[in-house]
């Protein structure tokens, strides 16, 4: 079966950085569900549209078809006493962005009496490639497509 407009898709990606250096080796496959439906980067559909199992890309993306520019307005740094007890380095807060929006930020430097934070995706001002296998395409469900996400195996649970 051809990638098409609602269709599932399991993929194998390995991401690497513009240097050639591996960011994620992809050891779990991934499922999209493909058509617009903002599962996957649109280069990355672009691409795959229309092909089949065991098709095989790599794809450089600079950082506005990927993760976009960082933005240093997500960047904060805070009076360690404003957070609970066993903060590190790696885990994730819930907060606002300045114009009060929801949004994850991830503790990167715990120092002395402050944490920083930074609401930017790790590889936000990036350029990567991405490479893809085509392991599976099939035909997604009625469900699949009203949720706009793929279910079971590798897709989403609910």
């Amino acid at each position: 079966m051809k990638i098409s407009k609602d269709t599932a898709v399991t993929l194998r990606v390995k991401v690497a950085d513009a240097l050639g250096r591996t960011l994620d080796e992809g050891k779990e496959p991934t499922v999209y569900l493909h058509g617009g439906y903002e599962n996957t980067f649109p280069k990355i559909e672009a691409a795959l549209e229309g092909r089949e199992p065991g098709y095989q890309v790599t794809l450089a993306l600079n950082a506005d078809d990927a993760f976009g520019a960082r933005d240093e307005a997500l960047v904060r740094t805070i009076p360690k006493k404003d957070f609970p007890p066993g903060v590190k380095v790696g885990g994730q807060l819930q907060g606002a962005t300045d114009a009060g929006e929801q949004h994850v930020f991830n503790v990167v430097k715990v120092r002395g009496d402050t944490v920083h934070l930074d609401g930017n995706h790790p590889w936000a001002g990036k350029e990567l490639r991405i490479g893809l296998k085509v392991l599976e395409v099939r035909l997604a469900t009625d469900e699949e497509i009203a949720h706009r996400h793929v279910h079971g195996e590798h897709g989403h649970h609910h």
